[in-house]
């Protein structure tokens, strides 16, 4: 009863963050240079033309009026039209989402899978080389531009060594993709035991998935190690080792300890990747929602942009509603 009524709380705050967000994203969308009138008929479109085309896209409203028209509209789970792909927004989402939350899901299971370890070595160990090597991962991790580590791996792993497939997309153009399922090609490959195509996609994903798992395995690093320095140093783990209890134990249970604050920067990574990638999917030709959004802010098409923000938001407010479960499991004091 407590756990549903502790999900009960946080669901009531769900509605108004999204209308809030997508008031606020509505708003700094009509800031963005450029009319839609005048990019989607050309520079040869007569004056007729263009007021009777800003008439029909609700241009000449006010941004309030237009903003509840299409709040409207979303309610009803239209989300507009992309004037640049002729495709409902819906539509193109539901083929370049996945792919986001593919290669942002399993750049951060590489990105815990170093952090996570060496953070704990390095609150373990004050001196070292583990240490030494930890506290230079992390300032390393931290000053590299992603896109740029991204275009190095490119040059060594595809065009030196030839290790490495074309950076042209998620799959080989000679491989036929298996039919979608859940967008994600390595699931839907196993699903259709189509291994041709799951290896094709493996080989796709390994680059900009390491890209990202280089990258923000930092800030897991540098979260995990401080936060369980701060435990070892606390006077429950003294006294354990007083009591004579394992190093390895004690460090376990300082490690549980810091579990909110890791689990906290994961989350906060995950929601600003799905974004924050998009320099990573252009070097790889990734075709994921971060570059479908930035396309339209270009081209000033505003239903592409606010519908990859509502995705994205619901999907942020999923992943903190699923962290704000976790620290009801992990920690006793929020029961």
């Amino acid at each position: 009863m407590r756990l549903l009524s502790y999900l009960g709380q946080r669901l009531l705050f769900v509605a108004p963050q999204l209308v809030g967000i997508l008031f606020v994203s509505f708003l700094l969308v009509k800031l963005i240079p450029g009319d839609p009138a005048v990019l989607m008929l050309g520079p040869f479109a007569t004056p007729d033309g263009l007021a009777r085309l800003r008439t029909e896209l609700g241009l000449d409203r006010t941004v309030v009026e237009q903003f509840l028209i299409y709040l409207g509209n979303v309610v009803q789970g239209d989300l507009g039209t992309s004037w640049q792909t002729t495709m409902p927004v819906t539509s193109d989402l539901a083929q370049r989402f996945p792919a986001t939350l593919e290669l942002v899901t399993l750049g951060l299971l590489v990105a815990l899978a170093i952090g996570l370890p060496l953070g704990v070595a390095g609150a373990r160990y004050k001196r070292g080389l583990l240490r030494t090597g930890a506290d230079y991962y992390g300032l390393l991790a931290g000053a590299l531009p992603d896109f740029w580590l991204g275009l190095v791996l490119i040059y060594v792993f595809y065009t030196m060594l030839g290790w490495a497939p074309a950076p042209l997309g998620r799959i080989d153009f000679a491989v036929i993709p298996p039919e979608p399922v859940t967008g994600a090609l390595l699931i839907d490959s196993l699903i259709a035991g189509n291994w041709e195509a799951f290896r094709s996609a493996a080989g796709h994903l390994v680059l900009p998935v390491l890209t990202l798992g280089l990258i923000n395995a930092g800030p897991i690093l540098k979260m995990t190690q401080a936060t369980t320095e701060r435990m070892l140093d606390s006077d429950f783990s003294r006294y354990a080792e007083l009591c004579g209890l394992p190093r390895k134990v004690v460090v376990a249970q300082a490690l549980r300890n810091a579990l909110p604050s890791v689990i906290t920067i994961v989350s906060v990574l995950y929601g600003f990747l799905l974004g924050g990638a998009v320099l990573v999917e252009i070097v790889f030709s990734w075709g994921g929602a971060g570059q479908y959004a930035v396309q339209g802010v270009l081209n000033a098409d505003l239903n592409p942009v606010l519908g990859f923000v509502l995705y994205s938001a619901v999907l942020s407010l999923f992943i903190y509603l699923i962290v704000d479960l976790l620290y009801f499991l992990i920690d006793p004091r929020t029961r």
